[in-house]
């Protein structure tokens, strides 16, 4: 029995796509993305974990150790405040706030498509999580423990510099790539300025 007029022409629909995903997106973006997020973030942490271990090994009472002609130096010192020995004594609230900052960045990550984002923010995962676990595990207790810091750049102990620690570089490398990825108006969802939204209106106006 032949097909009836009225749908021998007629096309089949396009599948609908998943809330948030356009037609053509590949919908393992958003896992994948989610996974170098978290992959960088152990990265970071794993590092900053040990160096820390290290130092405090090898540096406690010591002279601070001199490197590349004097450019680097390498000092222990412990740090109740935010990054960089910014607002010292406020170790409760950068607690809460790293705290914060890792389950907001934790509960974005499967919205992430874009591979800049899922860098920028693993960066600043793993840092916070750093910081925070020197926070909540050392001296002199939960919430109130002093974060290692290591790094000192051009005077052994601060004076043209704060002393610093990787954690602290990936924090400002992290939220330095999200600034540029603001800027150029890259979105979360790996798109530019509104560009899924230009594309599909093209589709529209096409039909």
């Amino acid at each position: 029995m032949g097909e009836p007029a009225g749908r021998a022409g007629e096309s089949q629909s396009p599948p609908t796509p998943l809330p948030g995903i356009s037609a053509n997106e590949d919908p393992r973006t958003a896992p994948r993305r989610a996974r170098l997020l978290l992959l960088v973030a152990l990265a970071v942490l794993t590092l900053d974990i040990l160096s820390k271990l290290i130092v405090v090994a090898t540096l406690s009472d010591r002279e601070p150790l001199r490197l590349l002609g004097g450019l680097l130096y390498l000092t222990e010192a412990r740090n109740t405040g935010a990054a960089f020995s910014l607002a010292e004594g406020a170790t409760v609230a950068f607690s809460v706030v790293a705290a914060v900052v890792v389950v907001l960045i934790v509960r974005t990550a499967g919205r992430i498509r874009s591979t800049g984002w899922a860098i920028a923010l693993g960066f600043v995962l793993g840092g916070a999580a750093g910081n925070l676990t020197d926070r909540m595990l050392r001296d002199p207790g939960p919430l109130r423990g002093g974060v290692v810091d290591f790094l000192s750049v051009l005077d052994p102990y601060g004076q043209v510099w704060p002393i610093f620690n990787l954690a602290d570089s990936a924090v400002v490398c992290g939220g330095a790539l999200a600034v540029l990825l603001s800027v150029r108006r890259v979105d979360l969802d790996g798109t530019c300025g509104g560009t899924r939204d230009g594309i599909r209106g093209k589709r529209g106006s096409s039909r």
